[in-house]
């Protein structure tokens, strides 16, 4: 059976979707999950890389790119994980389930912040994300 397909959307693809797409391709089993932004930064955050290391879970294909990269790609479901790209959230097709989990921006914060984010995602997106797919 084919495993199914999350998008992981931000603002700046540099923290929260990348660590998002990191944690649910490591921790879901039937999932392959993408990243991107609406106005993607262009970069992956230092920290956020290197939580993601230190997790033992940061792979090099994990970059910063706009949205227009994946859009050819058939998500099973959207979540978008900061206001912005909440409200600024391209229209999908009607059978790609959209929603929002929303996670405060580590960028410019401590690294403390960015160990945070992670957990936050690993412990409430990962079974939020296993229950929209009926996994």
């Amino acid at each position: 059976m084919e495993n199914k397909k999350v998008l992981i959307l931000c603002t700046g693809n540099s923290c929260r979707s990348i660590i998002g797409e990191a944690v649910l391709n490591a921790y879901l089993d039937g999932v392959d999950a993408y990243s991107s932004g609406v106005k993607a930064s262009g970069k992956v955050n230092p920290n956020a890389k290197k939580v993601l290391q230190e997790e033992g879970i940061w792979k090099d294909e994990y970059h910063s790119k706009k949205i227009d990269k994946v859009l050819d790609i058939k998500f099973d479901l959207v979540v978008t994980v900061c206001d912005n790209a909440k409200e600024s959230c391209p229209i999908f097709p009607k059978d790609v389930k959209v929603i929002h989990v929303g996670y405060e921006d580590p960028d410019g914060k401590n690294y403390s912040a960015f160990t945070k984010t992670l957990k936050l995602i690993k412990m409430e997106l990962t079974p939020i994300v296993r229950m929209e797919l009926g996994l």
